[in-house]
């Protein structure tokens, strides 16, 4: 019986699908998960000295959860028991503790019990495993792909380890692929497969980190692919594209990922990015998504934090949900669609808040009685003088007048505060007179102010730091900034363009849209940045393209040769940070003059023209002026030794400022340099790891002397230096300060 039970078994796993039998056997064979099984990890150790403690494994299908706990079976002393959740209840726990209580009595063996989609036990079903894991009868190992936090007993977390196990690279599901197609026993090895790279990136690609994916999708590819004439079965890009069509997309309705994609969804519409947005939405959908519950998402979105800088919103997002229940899919992804790009590209404003602010004043001030003037008098007018005194305002000019609203003890409160954005940005002015009116007004009638009537600034810290981070303040410089340049350049719509520093492509695309009939060449210093701007180049209609040039300066000639462009003459050159992010010399950025127009060939305005904004360190921020001194001498100290470092001759950071810029294109024979310096200001949080560069060694020789080095060149003592060093850290750490920044424009014309 035992001889035809062990038959049947080796049948059973010789027709199993090809990704059961490629299960890995061993930590060796096992592909992908490396930050918790590779060399010298914890969980490696363990498996490898038998001594394992409860373990819960979390991550999505097709990640090794399981296959990774047949690893530990065929690794471990201790008798192993495997359950499927799924399938098992209360009787089969018993069973199995039952099994381990004997085998710990009689041979003193071990048990480890493994349970397979743990989260789909009620929590009666895991209290029943608890006390047994707690007096270590059994070792509990858990496969979830659902958050264990929140859908195993918290219990059973607290006493087991926790390991999450992240989709698989692109790397690891080749290595399984192959190792499938070279197995001799379980796989393919015994079969002449050949399959062309192409085909195996396919399946790779589209199988999406899931490995049971690859290989199911590679098992039906060799099933049904009949041999050649030369006896060989081909798997071409043809083959792989007809075993799996369609990619996986991990997604659950109601688990992590769900959560995970939305919130992704409304901080990308939030950050006014509607590639990114259309790009979670698309997930959402592709997986099933219900779109009511994106319209939903999408509408109260459209009230929070767009609100007021663009009322329209609501009225769009609303049409849309209603054009979407008539129209149903998939013509309805439309609206859909059209929806989230309006709310991305909206101005935002988180004003409506201001309705939370009065809800916890409610829930906080005693209880206001209504003004008398404001009572309804149409029942006791004459007995108590109800609303006697109230202005009608639609009697007086444009339809306002000023009187008290708000309760006596709550007179100056403000809880709205416009924002400048979109539609808010026109009312703001509006609403703070009115109020100021309505102020003066109080005042004047009570010949004194009431107690705390000036008060309007917010006093719940947590929340100013929570406004706070919805500004994006570095971004909104940036604009700022390219807004200025363009402003000073007078970029006309057939003008060409050149962008030196291409960098990021903050000013490169902006000058896509303001020379639409003309042309844009951007040189970009850094390789990976020029291939960056290239892919995003190629997604725009040929014609419309800029052009990318990848070099240094002093290559340009070179490389408009290579393009046989070596005679064009540029109307705009436009550059941000040349000398600081881009290294340029300034003898190059000075003999740019070759490359611009002749002047005035059709008006004014086509005269060639060098615009570029640059960052001044040595007119920076002070670091001494953000703290406060106990000891004055160490502060004048401190002042000379940090002034000093902006005044050293041989440091080519800071050795040069405005004016030797200037010089610099008046000696090299520009006609007309004119300069428009500004001094910016941004919230700048100062963390320990900013401190610890400030004071702590470079990691290499070849760094810049930190700050408290120099402070070291400079005289100080080891003591001093260390005080001046804690003073700071008391200070700042983890403090915002108002971080000062000199920038200068720079307008050079040939005329």
């Amino acid at each position: 019986m035992d001889l035809f039970k062990h038959t049947r078994q080796q049948q059973v796993e010789q027709e199993a699908p090809l990704a059961h039998r490629m299960r890995p056997r061993t930590l060796d064979e096992f592909a992908g998960q490396a930050h918790i099984i590779g060399h010298g990890r914890l969980l490696r150790r363990a498996i490898q000295a038998d001594q394992l403690s409860s373990l819960i494994f979390y991550g999505p299908p097709g990640t090794g959860k399981t296959t990774l706990a047949m690893v530990i079976a065929n690794s471990t002393q201790s008798h192993f028991i495997t359950i499927n959740a799924v399938l098992a209840g209360v009787k089969e726990i018993r069973e199995a503790i039952a099994d381990a209580q004997e085998r710990r009595a009689l041979y003193n063996q071990r048990t480890t019990l493994f349970v397979d989609e743990v989260h789909r036990w009620n929590k009666a079903q895991q209290d029943a495993l608890l006390p047994h894991v707690e007096n270590g009868t059994i070792i509990l190992i858990g496969a979830t792909t659902e958050n264990p936090y929140f859908e195993v007993n918290k219990a059973l977390v607290s006493r087991s380890r926790i390991f999450q196990l992240k989709p698989l690279t692109n790397d690891d599901l080749r290595q399984i692929a192959r190792q499938a197609l070279a197995d001799p026993e379980r796989g393919y090895g015994r079969l002449p497969v050949e399959i062309s790279d192409e085909a195996l990136d396919h399946l790779v690609d589209v199988a999406n980190g899931d490995a049971r994916g690859v290989l199911n999708a590679l098992e039906l590819a060799v099933e049904t692919t009949p041999p050649d004439e030369n006896g060989r079965i081909p798997i071409t890009l043809a083959v792989a594209e007809e075993s799996i069509q369609r990619r996986a997309v991990l997604y659950d309705k109601e688990g992590d990922v769900h959560y995970d994609t939305i919130s992704a969804f409304i901080k990308s519409l939030r950050g006014s990015d509607p590639d990114a947005a259309l790009y979670w939405m698309a997930k959402m959908i592709y997986a099933g998504e219900d779109p009511r519950f994106i319209f939903r998402r999408m509408a109260i979105f459209a009230g929070e934090d767009v609100g007021m800088a663009d009322p329209q919103a609501i009225t769009v997002v609303t049409g849309c949900w209603e054009a979407f229940e008539r129209i149903g899919m998939p013509e309805g992804r439309f609206p859909l669609a059209q929806a989230c790009l309006y709310l991305a590209t909206a101005p935002k404003s988180n004003s409506a808040f201001a309705f939370f602010d009065a809800l916890e004043t409610v829930g906080k001030e005693r209880e206001a009685d209504v003004p008398n003037h404001l009572k309804d008098g149409n029942r006791d007018k004459e007995g108590f003088g109800h609303g006697q005194g109230y202005l009608y305002p639609h009697a007086y000019r444009d339809h306002w007048v000023a009187q008290q609203y708000l309760p006596d003890a709550l007179q100056g409160k403000l809880f709205y505060q416009p924002s400048d954005q979109g539609h808010e940005r026109r009312i703001r002015d509006e609403v703070a007179r009115k109020r100021e009116a309505q102020l003066a007004a109080m005042v004047e009638e009570n010949q004194s102010a009431p107690p705390e009537i000036l008060t309007t600034s917010p006093t719940d810290r947590a929340r100013d730091l929570w406004l706070q981070r919805t500004i994006s303040q570095a971004g909104q410089n940036l604009g700022q900034v390219r807004a200025r340049l363009f402003e000073l350049a007078q970029v006309q719509r057939h003008h060409l363009l050149l962008n030196i520093g291409a960098g990021s492509g903050l000013l490169t695309w902006e000058a896509v849209r303001q020379a639409p009939e003309g042309g844009v060449w951007a040189l970009a210093t850094d390789p990976a940045s020029g291939e960056a701007l290239r892919q995003q180049a190629e997604r725009l209609p040929e014609l419309e393209r800029p052009f990318i040039l990848i070099g240094t300066l002093s290559e340009l000639p070179t490389l408009l040769a290579l393009r046989e462009e070596a005679e064009i003459r540029f109307d705009r050159i436009l550059a941000r940070n040349p000398l600081t992010s881009h290294q340029i010399p300034l003898a190059e950025l000075v003999a740019c003059q070759n490359w611009l127009a002749e002047n005035g060939r059709f008006d004014k305005l086509s005269a060639g023209r060098f615009v570029l904004v640059q960052t001044i360190p040595q007119q920076g921020q002070r670091l001494y002026n953000l703290i406060e001194w106990p000891d004055e001498r160490l502060q004048q100290q401190v002042i000379a030794a940090e002034e000093a470092i902006y005044q050293d001759a041989d440091d080519p950071l800071v050795n040069w400022n405005e004016s030797t810029i200037e010089a610099a294109f008046t000696q090299a024979g520009w006609q007309d340099v004119a300069l428009y310096p500004e001094t910016q200001t941004e919230q700048r949080r100062i963390t320990a790891v900013a401190l610890s560069r400030w004071f702590d060694k470079p990691e290499s020789y070849a760094a810049r002397p930190t700050y408290g080095q120099r402070l070291a060149q400079a005289g100080l003592t080891p003591k001093q230096i260390e005080r001046v060093a804690s003073l700071y850290r008391q200070q700042l750490t983890d403090r915002t300060v108002a971080w000062q920044t000199r920038v200068v424009y720079f307008v050079v014309r040939n005329a």
